[in-house]
């Protein structure tokens, strides 16, 4: 699989530190190139080498919040 760019929508991010577990899940994902969270958004986008959407989104259920892939793969 080739790399790309995902974006995931996070649901329950309401503050700096929820953005920085969130990146820290995501970051912790093998492939993962890099991540950028945007709390108002509620978005993340994380570019990647061949990372499955769904593995992010375990990710940062794991890390205790809501998530799912809206773009990318």
């Amino acid at each position: 699989m080739s790399g790309g760019t995902i974006e995931l929508a996070i649901e329950g991010m309401g503050c700096e530190g929820c953005v920085q577990a969130v990146e820290r899940a995501l970051r912790a994902v093998p492939g993962v190139r890099t991540v950028r969270v945007d709390l108002a958004a509620g978005r993340a986008r994380v570019d990647h080498e061949g990372t499955q959407a769904e593995a992010l989104v375990a990710a940062v259920e794991k890390a205790g919040y809501e998530a799912r892939a809206v773009s990318g793969g």
